[in-house]
């Protein structure tokens, strides 16, 4: 359990888990993965291994989380490789219990990212493959739609962070904000020239990174995630995986994080993705942009809501952003060079 995190109590363990046939428990260990407001146990009982998650009360729509579990099935069928869940001895894909809600899964070992070739070019090809298989995907439930390109609700958080009400008069955020909706407009202006409106949408994954992933030899075993799957085009699906696995940072601090990127991960990724599905030269040509979107936003909504980006400054965090905006748009030549060459 991570210290301060949500986490089971002993009566609610024993009761949720007497929901599901899974034999006598034998053993129950808390996992330290993830969200910390979503507790886990990996749970060893007569019928096998297991991961129990409790969903966080902010992600606890009903009507989600059954199209989540459709697509998950939908993909397990399709020997995608999804950790299986376990229905309840009700024949249900979740427990609603006390305000709550649980999901079982069957429990898959693998090893986190480590950052090999193998592992990030074989991350753009499930990628690729997840696109494929959900192409015609056609579910009970209707998703969630769109993504962070062009979006109003963006531009908002921008200027409620820019306003002299929201940053108690601290005129270097006002500046950095201004020039991060500068940036943000000019590359969706950029992503509309190149026809977005006209690409194709169909279900996608929504949070490609490497934190949803386990690999085994260098290959992927499992896609642990599938809380994000909404309606959408498969290019910013793309981008956003080339973002999470190509951005460098860790340091405690990021101001210390660098401005640039990953270039050889960037291109495995793709290298990988297109191995499966063929971009044409205007998707190509997106992708920057849409990844410059995408960064923009994951780091304005929260920061607009809190101040914070998780435990980091608000202030601190959105002048990195801004760094590393302004490497992404000029190196935007050099970076296409190396994913197509």
């Amino acid at each position: 359990m991570t210290r301060g995190g949500a986490h089971f109590k002993s009566e609610e363990l024993v009761r949720v888990l007497s929901y599901y046939d899974i034999g006598i428990i034998q053993k129950a260990s808390p996992l330290s993965a993830g969200n910390k407001h979503a507790p886990k146990v990996v749970v060893t009982a007569q019928k096998g291994k297991f991961l129990l998650k409790r969903r966080p009360k902010a992600k606890d729509d009903l009507y989600r989380v059954s199209f989540a579990h459709s697509v998950q099935n939908y993909l397990a069928k399709q020997s995608f490789p999804v950790a299986p869940l376990v229905q309840t001895q009700e024949g249900n894909t979740f427990l609603q219990l006390n305000s709550h809600i649980y999901e079982l899964y069957k429990f898959i070992s693998g090893k986190r990212y480590k950052g090999s070739a193998e592992e990030t070019v074989d991350a753009g090809r499930e990628l690729a493959e997840l696109h494929k298989h959900l192409s015609d995907f056609a579910g009970e439930f209707k998703p969630l739609k769109g993504v962070f390109h062009d979006s109003s609700t963006v531009r908002r958080h921008l200027k409620l962070i820019g306003s002299e009400k929201n940053n108690g008069g601290n005129g270097r955020m006002q500046e950095i904000a201004d020039m991060l909706i500068l940036h943000y407009n000019a590359s969706s202006v950029r992503v509309n020239e190149l026809g977005y409106d006209s690409w194709a949408e169909q279900v996608i994954h929504g949070d490609w990174h490497p934190g949803n992933i386990l690999f085994s030899k260098g290959k992927v075993v499992a896609i642990l995630d599938l809380d994000s799957v909404r309606f959408a085009t498969t290019t910013a699906d793309l981008a956003n995986g080339l973002l999470q696995f190509s951005i460098v940072g860790g340091r405690p601090n990021p101001t210390d994080w660098p401005d640039y990127f990953d270039q050889a991960k960037m291109a495995q990724l793709l290298d990988g993705y297109i191995e499966i599905i063929k971009l044409d030269k205007d998707k190509l040509d997106a992708l920057i942009d849409l990844m410059i979107e995408t960064m923009i936003a994951e780091a304005v909504l929260p920061i607009a809501a809190t101040g914070f980006f998780g435990h980091l400054s608000g202030v601190d965090f959105l002048k990195m952003i801004k760094r590393k905006t302004e490497w992404l748009d000029e190196n935007r030549k050099k970076l296409k060079k190396a994913m197509t060459s």
